[in-house]
């Protein structure tokens, strides 16, 4: 069995990088981009909330302010879709939209009470979760591995703008 499709024990804990990984890059972003995200989803399956709506609150929470364009640019999802999600989680009583009086065509977003007590909520799980997700990989590996990935970050970056 390869490194990514082999047996737990071997795949968490010792796998064989001597292999050449680029030409497996995909595969291996996206297995560990589906068991980070079926994680999340475990979490958050209790409070009834998809993951894109774990990092609006979070944003909101954040920013303790913002806008929807703002979540648009934050965010890989469509403006027409944030507006839904938004609506959503007004709808939930999680946030809540204000308009300011020097600019009426302006809404802000922020998080209610209730909101706030979600967002803190899930937020400790989150932490919990990555705690639990990182176990046994030390300091320098998580380093390492962040440094590749926003290398890779940068690389495309530079590739969609040439």
């Amino acid at each position: 069995m390869d490194q990514l499709t082999g047996p737990p024990e071997q795949t968490q804990r010792n796998p064989d990088l001597s292999s050449d990984l680029q030409p497996d890059l995909g595969r291996f972003v996206a297995t560990l981009a589906q068991a980070v995200n079926r994680a999340i989803a475990r979490e958050i399956a209790p409070y009834e909330l998809l993951p894109i709506d774990v990092h609006i609150l979070t944003i909101c929470r954040d920013k303790e302010e913002c806008t929807a364009t703002e979540l648009a640019r934050l965010l890989p999802v469509e403006a027409a879709r944030i507006s839904r999600l938004v609506n959503g989680l007004v709808e939930r009583g999680l946030v809540v939209r204000r308009r300011p009086r020097n600019d009426r065509r302006v809404v802000l977003l922020r998080l209610s009470p209730e909101g706030e007590e979600l967002a803190s909520e899930v937020s400790r799980r989150m932490q919990e979760l990555y705690t639990g997700l990182t176990q046994g990989i030390t300091e320098r590996e998580l380093q390492v591995f962040a440094a590749a990935a926003f290398r890779v970050i940068g690389n495309h970056e530079e590739l969609a703008n040439s």
